[in-house]
């Protein structure tokens, strides 16, 4: 358990600070240079054993996916930040983040871990852990910091009825009781992150594959992936065409 203090005034505000600013440059750089450099491990003579790795690794990406879902499909929070600082126009306490203050960033955490679990060699387990737990630690001290300012004793109160981390599931259907789901706005706000999700799961599993079999043997592997991957490429295109050429998928 990490103490309140450790999200006031600490140096870690910093640190939050810069990943906040170029996070979508700097947390993939850092754990695709790691994955490289760090071989896939897969345990010869218990294949079995991979496939649980790699099927507990995809299941935990995917909850985390399905978590973001939910919360951008009953109430999406504009926390993403302005000119590179964190900025916020209202305090959002409805939809999940009634149960959650950042269950985004818990979505974004288990797509992660679930990635970093395919790949499997222990010491890329350790280090890439840490570094994706100390990314979004900071992060979140960053944004307490502004929140506290900008929200005042607001935010204070929100704080103690409402978990850092964990998901309050108590009273969760009186919550989204009466709630519209969004799908249109499902789609304009995540289907980037959805393409990167599964591109970085068929990459992920195509490198393990090379790795440890070599590439004339990955080639069968391959290709099913390239077809996935290519089935990924159109479903993308397509949602980037209906957000930026038609209104069908909504505004708000």
């Amino acid at each position: 358990m990490i103490p309140d203090s450790f999200f006031k005034d600490s140096p870690v505000i910093a640190l939050g600070r810069f990943f906040f600013k170029y996070r979508d440059f700097v947390v993939p750089a850092v754990l695709i240079a790691l994955a490289y450099f760090i071989k896939p491990d897969v345990y010869e003579g218990h294949e079995h054993l991979n496939l649980v790795l790699n099927s507990v690794g995809i299941a935990i990406a995917l909850s985390g996916q399905i978590l973001r879902a939910v919360v951008i499909g009953f109430a999406y929070i504009k926390r993403g930040g302005k000119d590179k600082e964190v900025y916020a126009d209202t305090l959002q306490q409805g939809g999940l983040f009634a149960h959650c203050r950042n269950p985004l960033y818990v979505g974004n955490l288990l797509m992660l871990l679930g990635l970093i679990l395919v790949h499997g060699a222990p010491l890329f387990c350790a280090i890439a852990t840490a570094y994706v737990l100390l990314v979004y630690i900071s992060i979140v001290a960053n944004e307490e910091q502004y929140l506290r300012g900008k929200f005042g004793e607001e935010y204070v109160d929100y704080c103690r009825r409402v978990p850092r981390w964990w998901i309050k599931f108590g009273g969760m259907g009186k919550t989204l009781e009466g709630m519209h789901y969004d799908w249109g706005r499902l789609v304009r706000k995540e289907y980037g992150t959805i393409f990167t999700g599964v591109s970085g799961i068929l990459a992920m599993l195509a490198w393990e594959s090379v790795a440890n079999y070599g590439y004339p043997e990955s080639k069968p592997l391959i290709r099913i992936l390239l077809g996935v991957w290519a089935g990924v490429i159109i479903a993308w295109i397509i949602a980037r065409v209906l957000k930026k050429k038609t209104d069908v998928l909504g505004t708000t």
